[in-house]
């Protein structure tokens, strides 16, 4: 009995060793995950999309209500469009004035004409500078008055294209919309909901392109370098394992306590170093499946 005890123990040590010999780091895949909020409020017109659906970068997925915006952009461009209307044409304002100087200026020719031929006389030719005079600061203090009245006008009108431009990109919001190329994760909404701004819509992550993120003793740190290639194994359950390529993206900076979850290649060590593992996917492989790391 004794002996058949001592037998179990060194095939049970013999199985752990040759099981840490099998891999240096153990983690889990992962992706980046998006999560997509709402960034208007309204009742959610339409939004059909469903867990595990594929959409494409920017790909438009629902709506929320746009009502309000949209009467309220009408009332703005009314305001403007009237605005623009009471701008006063400058031209047309002061042409009576402009004629009349001009007709003053044809008329102090003739008469320094006849001044020259003694048919005229001196205060005639003062009598018409004096009345150029006049109309000229006449027309500078209606054109300053006129400028002065179109700029104002063009400031509310500009101030109008700034709010209109607000409202459209408040109407462009109303769009839901997949920021990146990905599944869809998580669904959090319903067609006819409520939307509110920050609420979570759904979860999407780039599944073509996903990480291992293992963790590795201090020890093992030499060996590691960003750009390293090495062979991943995913665990399927069972007996069922395959080996991908992978290549070293990121390692951590800090060192943090081994989670519970995963195993090292010595279990003793307390503290390890993230490492996320690029590993391009060919369908199979699913987020918080178990992976394994071989340095050799």
């Amino acid at each position: 009995m004794k002996r058949i005890f001592i037998c179990g123990v060194v095939m049970l040590l013999a199985f752990a060793c040759g099981r840490d010999e099998d891999f240096d780091a153990m983690g889990t895949f992962e992706a980046t995950e998006v999560t997509v909020s709402a960034e208007a409020a309204g009742r959610i017109l339409d939004f059909s999309i469903e867990e595990g659906d594929t959409l494409s970068t920017y790909a438009q997925v629902g709506v929320i209500d746009t009502v309000q915006l949209y009467l309220q952009k009408l009332q703005l461009e009314r305001q403007r469009a009237s605005l623009k209307a009471n701008r006063p044409d400058i031209a047309k304002q002061v042409a009576s004035l402009q004629e009349q100087i001009d007709k003053q200026r044809t008329e102090r020719r003739r008469v320094e004409n006849l001044l020259k031929d003694n048919a005229a006389t001196t205060k005639q030719l003062d009598d018409i500078d004096a009345q150029l005079n006049l109309l000229n600061r006449q027309l500078e203090a209606r054109l300053s008055t006129l400028w002065n009245d179109a700029a104002s006008i063009d400031e509310n009108v500009s101030s109008i294209d700034v709010q209109i431009a607000q409202v459209e990109d408040k109407l462009l919001k109303c769009r839901i919309v997949s920021p990146i190329g990905g599944t869809v994760l998580a669904k959090y909404a319903e067609t006819g909901e409520l939307a509110s701004v920050g609420r979570p819509l759904f979860k999407i992550a780039d599944m073509n392109r996903i990480y291992l993120r293992a963790y590795f003793t201090s020890d093992q740190l030499a060996d590691l370098q960003i750009g390293r290639n090495m062979t991943v194994t995913a665990d399927f359950g069972g007996d069922k394992q395959y080996d991908y390529p992978g290549r070293i993206v990121w390692i951590a900076s800090e060192s943090e306590f081994t989670p519970k979850t995963v195993q090292t290649r010595d279990t003793r060590a307390n503290l390890v170093y993230a490492v996320k593992i690029a590993v391009e996917n060919d369908g199979r492989l699913k987020l918080g499946m178990y992976g394994e790391v071989r340095l050799r």
